[in-house]
């Protein structure tokens, strides 16, 4: 960047706070405002309350670290580049004017899990959907609140207004993922259903517990069947609570003839066996353990998981984006659809070292790309963008070739010892 003046510095400064257009911003309505994120993603039946909302997060996050991107393939439907392209755009840089390609594919995979479908819907494109290609420049996900046989009808955030707007909608114009682990999650009686039902419960057991009052019996020294005697015992009740409600330390006297009996005891039930015995059941059906949820699992206990949960999720994803945002066109031109997960993420220091010797000798990394892994810039030796073993020297028809050639120390032993 070129270095500016002092001069050009002050005639060119702007400040946030003084060089404010009051016309625009003061007297001009901007839309709608709140005092929270109105497009944020709201689990619904009460899940946000419960462990289950850090269920989604978990696996939401671990989706969205994985790159969705739109590709050419060659004729062995191999990876060959990433195409330019404004749906690439939308998944790896910024989907709207509110989330980032990230925050996008975790928004779609935690409304997934909750609502069990969820809509991609684009939103500004560049032709009409409807009449045949076209290219999409921003997309949401918005809730499926009816279905009809060719169409849905969407709750979708607009950014224009501000508000969440239900609109109808094509089937072949948006992409409808479903959750693979449905069965498991969303239906009435799946297992994560039943978990949350038991969770309300137990909250509303704890919220009775403390909700201030003393479950006392209070037993007076005579029969109470008269009127009287009932209202001589509805009196005595409320000078007990006017005498615990006034007193500083919540104290109370009662004649040496009444008898009091506590009944706020712990009662014995088995609702936390049934909990912790429903977690269990829920952890193995979606491939989750204690470790993965609070980062201590292994690499083996971690790839289970991908291949369990993670890769049918992506899955599911890729394939509605390739089969509704992709034509046939662009698919006989093998355009595609794919996620990328980076093996090395896992991988502890220790063994990176080994693994990219192994990568590097076998010709499948350049030097260049494990340094990329590492963290280090790339390297301006030509040599180190090359895919060949740096431990065998070069060939004759490399040497012949103009390639600078470094003979080793054992060939130098061999020369001096002749």
């Amino acid at each position: 960047m070129e270095k500016l003046s002092l001069i050009s510095r002050a005639k060119n400064a702007w400040n946030v706070f003084l060089n404010r257009d009051p016309t625009k911003y003061n007297y001009v309505d901007i839309g709608s405002s709140y005092s929270y994120r109105p497009d944020r993603t709201r689990f619904t039946r009460g899940s946000e309350r419960t462990i289950v909302n850090s269920i989604y997060n978990r696996i939401a996050m671990d989706a969205a670290a994985i790159d969705i991107k739109h590709v050419r393939l060659d004729e062995n439907e191999r990876y060959i580049e990433t195409i330019d392209s404004g749906l690439n755009n939308c998944l790896s840089m910024e989907a709207n004017i509110d989330q980032t390609g990230r925050a996008f594919v975790q928004d779609i995979v935690m409304s997934m899990l909750d609502e069990g479908a969820v809509a991609i819907v684009p939103v500004d494109t560049i032709g009409n959907p409807y009449s045949g290609s076209y290219n999409i420049e921003t997309m949401r996900t918005g809730k499926i609140v009816q279905w009809y046989p060719k169409h849905v009808r969407v709750n979708l955030y607009n950014d224009r207004t501000g508000q969440k707007e239900e609109i109808t909608v094509s089937k072949s114009s948006v992409g409808i993922i479903e959750n693979p682990l449905y069965s498991v999650m969303n239906e009435p009686n799946s297992t994560l259903q039943r978990l949350i039902r038991k969770l309300s419960i137990l909250d509303t057991i704890d919220e009775q517990s403390g909700a201030g009052k003393l479950d006392l019996i209070i037993q007076l020294p005579y029969i109470i069947k008269t009127p009287g005697r009932k209202a001589q015992a509805e009196q005595r009740r409320l000078d007990i609570e006017k005498q615990l409600a006034g007193s500083k330390y919540g104290i109370a006297y009662t004649d040496g003839t009444e008898k009091v009996t506590q009944l706020n005891r712990p009662v014995e039930n088995n609702l936390m066996k049934q909990i912790e015995f429903l977690t269990s059941m829920l952890y193995s059906q979606l491939g989750l353990t204690q470790e993965i949820m609070n980062g201590s699992a292994d690499d083996k206990t971690m790839l289970n998981y991908y291949n369990r949960t993670i890769e049918p999720i992506l899955s599911a994803i890729s394939d509605e984006m390739k089969r509704k945002f992709l034509t046939k066109t662009a698919r006989a031109q093998l355009q595609s659809i794919k996620f990328f997960r980076d093996p090395f993420k896992l991988t502890p220091v220790s063994d990176l070292a080994e693994i990219a010797d192994k990568m590097t000798r076998n010709e499948i990394m350049t030097s260049n790309e494990v340094r990329q892994i590492i963290g280090m810039k790339p390297s301006d030796n030509p040599e180190a963008d090359e895919l060949r073993n740096k431990n065998l020297n070069k060939s004759n028809e490399q040497i012949q070739n103009g390639d600078q050639y470094y003979p080793d120390e054992y060939e130098d032993e061999e020369e001096d010892d002749y």
